[in-house]
């Protein structure tokens, strides 16, 4: 993030690494007071919304290296659910630790505000692609960021497994669980990816990128 070692130590001083959890579990529940931002150090998270009627609205799927629980800094009570896809490792960082540290270290302030940027932007994306787009590229643009988050996070970019679910995956895109299954059906015909149970290699980056509606140059998996 561009800060000393010490200031690094600093803030690895204040963070509280858990035991993992297994898959299903809550790491934090809608209602909750926010005492601390999470970030994922390995495993996935999805975050989820219960509706009115009880049905569940899921909002979000978090890979190592972001943060959780940002959303929930303004009323400090968290919004959404937090639940493990796989077993996930995730490290604590105290509120009143980071706001404290913050003041004292610019650079770690502004790294904060790049992630929320980052997840507003993300955001509207996925409102542009949910009122606009065709099933096959929402389906394209998942496989985009989870494949440009991994990469970025120095794991490959090409070959990962999915830890959600269809039915997740349908849930978050607008999308029943049945068209998702025929757009992975449809994508392996045209050789544009692999799909073995939950691992996915993808085959053909440009094309997906198209769907995506992403800049090649901005997507250079392993």
């Amino acid at each position: 993030m561009g800060i000393t070692d010490d200031q690094l130590s600093r803030l690895d001083a204040v963070i509280v690494r858990h035991a993992p959890i297994k898959k299903g579990r809550h790491w934090y529940r809608a209602g909750d007071t926010v005492q601390s931002i999470y970030a994922i150090r390995s495993g996935s998270v999805k975050t989820h919304y219960t509706l009115e009627d009880g049905a569940e609205q899921v909002a979000g799927f978090h890979l190592p290296g972001e943060l959780i629980g940002l959303d929930a800094i303004y009323t400090r009570e968290h919004g959404s659910s937090a639940t493990a896809l796989e077993t996930t490792s995730i490290c604590e960082i105290p509120f009143h630790h980071l706001e404290a540290l913050s003041t004292q270290i610019p650079e770690l302030q502004r790294q904060l505000l790049r992630i929320m940027s980052q997840e507003m932007r993300r955001d509207r994306s996925l409102i542009l692609l949910l009122s606009k787009k065709t099933a096959e590229q929402r389906v394209a643009w998942l496989l985009y960021r989870i494949s440009r988050g991994l990469e970025q996070r120095h794991y490959s970019g090409r070959e990962f497994f999915l830890s959600m679910s269809r039915n997740d995956i349908g849930n978050y895109l607008g999308l029943t669980v049945e068209t998702v299954s025929r757009v992975f059906t449809r994508f392996q015909r045209k050789n544009l990816l692999r799909a073995e149970g939950k691992h996915i290699a993808l085959l053909d980056t440009e094309h997906l990128c198209r769907l995506a509606g992403a800049p090649l140059a901005q997507y250079l998996p392993r």
